[in-house]
C-alpha cells in the first residue's frame, strides 16, 4: 500500500492520505515495510574488508567480527562498509558500561579529554576502582594521551562509527560486549608480582617511543600481532591473561548471547539474525578459538581478595602517605590541615 510524506507549514514530518485516496499503513504495515526495505539492502554475499571474520551460530545466525586497530582511520571505514553491507539485526562493540560516554562525545571533545590527564581523573580512578587499579589506569590514560598527541586522532573512533551506523540500520541493536574495565584491572593487580608491578610502571611511565599512522595500520595485520603477543606473553605472562585471554571469552559470550534468532515484527516467525562484532585485531583469534568451546564467564567475573603480604605493603605505603600528609597539615596550620583531609583524593588513602 504506498503512502506520501509531507512537510507541514511548521516544518514537521509525516504520513498522510495519498493522491488516490487510499489511507496511512497501520503500524504493523509499517514495521512489515521497514523489514522488507532492510531485507533488501541486505547483501547475501558481501564483499567485505579482508579484516573481516565471518563466524556461524548453531541456529544460522551469522557473526561478521570486525577487527580494528583503535587509532585507524581504515578500521572505521571497515565498520561503516560492514554494517552498511549485512544490515544487521545487532551490533556488539568492545566496550564497557565504565567507558560507553565516549559514543556521545565528538572528536574534538575526545581529543582534548584524552591529552588532559588532570587531578580529578586521578581522584575519580581511585575512587572507582581503589588506589592500585586505579593508579594502574592512570597510567594506560597517559599511554592512550600519549598515542593521541602523536597521531592527533582521538580512541574508539571505530566505535562511533559503529554507534552511528548501527541507528540507521532499522531494528538493529546495539551491545556492549566487553568486561567491566574496574574487574579487568583488579584481575590484573592481583595476578602481577611486586616486582612486575613496578617493570610494568616504569615502562608506562616512560612511554615516549614516536607512533605514526602507518604503525597504527601495520596492528591490523596478523602475523605483526601475532609476534607482539609472543612478546607480551613472554614478559608479562599474567598480563595478557587478564587482559587479553580473559577479555576473549567475555567477548566471545556476549557475541554468542547476540548471535540467536530474532523475530519478525510482522508474523512473530524466528530467522537467523546477523550480527556484526567491533573489536581490536588482537581479540579475533581467541574469539575464533572459544566460539565452538564451552566457556565458565563467572571464573572469570571474580576478583581475589588480596595476600596478606600484598595486604602489609598497601597499608605501609598508606601510613607512610598519611604520615607526610600529616606532617604537612601540622606545618601548614590546623585549618588548612583540616581542610586537606576532605578531599575525596586524600581519603582514598585511609586504611580501609
Amino acid at each position: 500500500m504506498p503512502c506520501c510524506l509531507v512537510v507541514s507549514q511548521d516544518g514537521s514530518v509525516g504520513p498522510t492520505e495519498n493522491a488516490s485516496g487510499d489511507k496511512p499503513p497501520s503500524d504493523g504495515e509499517t514495521l512489515e515495510m521497514l523489514w522488507q526495505f532492510r531485507a533488501q539492502l541486505r547483501q547475501d554475499s558481501p564483499e567485505l574488508p579482508e579484516t573481516v571474520t565471518r563466524l556461524t551460530a548453531p541456529d544460522g545466525s551469522i557473526l561478521y567480527l570486525v577487527g580494528t586497530a583503535h587509532f585507524s582511520e581504515d578500521s572505521k571505514n571497515d565498520v561503516t562498509t560492514t554494517i552498511r553491507a549485512v544490515q544487521p539485526d545487532v551490533v556488539v562493540v568492545e566496550l564497557c558500561q565504565y567507558r560507553v560516554s565516549m559514543l556521545r562525545m565528538d572528536e574534538n571533545t575526545l581529543l582534548r579529554e584524552a591529552k588532559d590527564i588532570n587531578l580529578e581523573k586521578v581522584q575519580q580512578a581511585i575512587k572507582q576502582n581503589g588506589l592500585m587499579s586505579g593508579l594502574m589506569q592512570i597510567l594506560l590514560l597517559k599511554v592512550s594521551a600519549h598515542i593521541t598527541e602523536q597521531l592527533g586522532m582521538a580512541p574508539g573512533g571505530e566505535f562511533r562509527e559503529a554507534y552511528i551506523e548501527a541507528g540507521r540500520v532499522p531494528f538493529c541493536k546495539f551491545h556492549l560486549g566487553d568486561r567491566p574495565i574496574p574487574v579487568t584491572l583488579k584481575r590484573t593487580i592481583a595476578a602481577l608480582s611486586l616486582w612486575q608491578k613496578a617493570r610494568l610502571a616504569w615502562g608506562l611511565c616512560f612511554l615516549s617511543d614516536p607512533i605514526s599512522k602507518e604503525d597504527v595500520e601495520k596492528c591490523k595485520q596478523k602475523d605483526l600481532l601475532e609476534q607482539t603477543m609472543s612478546e607480551m606473553i613472554g614478559e608479562f605472562p599474567a598480563l595478557h591473561q587478564t587482559i587479553v585471554a580473559e577479555r576473549d571469552i567475555y567477548l566471545t559470550h556476549k557475541l554468542r548471547q547476540a548471535t540467536h534468532c530474532v523475530e519478525s515484527p510482522s508474523n512473530g516467525q524466528k530467522v537467523p539474525a546477523v550480527v556484526v562484532g567491533v573489536v581490536g585485531m588482537g581479540h579475533v583469534p581467541g574469539i575464533e578459538r572459544n566460539w565452538d568451546m564451552e566457556l565458565n564467564v563467572q571464573e572469570i567475573m571474580t576478583v581475589a581478595p588480596p595476600s596478606q603480604l600484598s595486604w602489609m605493603l598497601r597499608t605501609v605505603v598508606k601510613g607512610v602517605l598519611m604520615g607526610m600528609l600529616g606532617y604537612a597539615c601540622y606545618r601548614v596550620g590546623g585549618g588548612l590541615g583540616r581542610t586537606l583531609l576532605t578531599l575525596p583524593a586524600v581519603q582514598c588513602l585511609t586504611p580501609s
